[in-house]
């Protein structure tokens, strides 16, 4: 049994560990998301609901990308270029957060803080997607099977040739 769950926990640690940084992520947007509609931000008013929406946002993505970056994906790819992408990808998330929220309180009337809570399910699903699947893989990984892929082609090319000099 305990070793059976060892296995488990080696094969999906990548996916757990996204779970535990998700967790702190969206520890983070709702933290602020709360302290600003209980200070000075009313979440009735439209522009001030949004507003509390993006400042969480900023705060969350910020502590998202370097516990990604450090924790969950380990990656070694460029800086820039990765922290480009995941701010893109979290501005596609942030629209559907914001779309989302608006229909959920403004037009059908819900609690504003159990929405924010229900999107952030579909928010993590979205994320974690974008992560694995885009931003942070192994390029040089990628790289290095593109070059077996030409490699064995090369070999390939180089057998055929063989074969039709000794058919000859």
């Amino acid at each position: 049994m305990i070793q059976t769950l060892k296995q488990l926990i080696l094969k999906y640690q990548e996916l757990i560990r996204y779970v535990i940084v998700g967790g702190i992520t969206t520890a983070v947007n709702l933290g602020m998301y709360m302290l600003l509609t209980s200070t000075f931000l009313d979440p009735n008013k439209g522009w001030e609901l949004q507003a509390a929406n993006v400042i969480s946002w900023i705060a969350a993505v910020t502590v998202a990308y370097i516990l990604n970056r450090n924790v969950v994906f380990r990656s070694k790819n460029n800086v820039v270029w990765e922290m480009i992408q995941f701010y893109a990808a979290r501005l596609a998330t942030l629209g559907l957060e914001m779309g989302m929220t608006w229909f959920f309180v403004t037009i059908l009337g819900w609690n504003d803080r159990l929405v924010k809570l229900m999107v952030q399910f579909v928010l993590v699903i979205s994320n974690y997607l974008f992560s694995k699947l885009v931003i942070f893989r192994d390029r040089n990984k990628d790289k290095n099977k593109n070059l077996n892929k030409n490699q064995n082609k090369s070999e390939e090319k180089g057998e055929d040739y063989k074969r039709t000099e000794d058919s000859a």
